[in-house]
């Protein structure tokens, strides 16, 4: 079974997907940065940043990098 099989599903039996997709994430960017869960979902960092923004993530200064230099 696949994601889009699911969401088909869940669609079917009239679960709003997309609703519960954007609270998962605006979860998730309380937890870590927004370009990291960008990058984890394939997001696009704009998007997620705004949804970090509109749910109050901490994690804006955060640098992404490589810190083994």
């Amino acid at each position: 079974m696949t994601t889009e099989t699911i969401e088909l599903r869940l669609r079917r039996l009239g679960f709003p997907t997309q609703r519960g997709c954007t609270a998962a994430i605006r979860h998730l960017v309380l937890q870590a940065p927004a370009t990291v869960i960008a990058r984890m979902l394939g997001y696009h960092d704009k998007t997620i940043a705004q949804l970090a923004a509109e749910a109050g993530g901490t994690w804006r200064h955060y640098a992404p990098g490589d810190r083994t230099r």
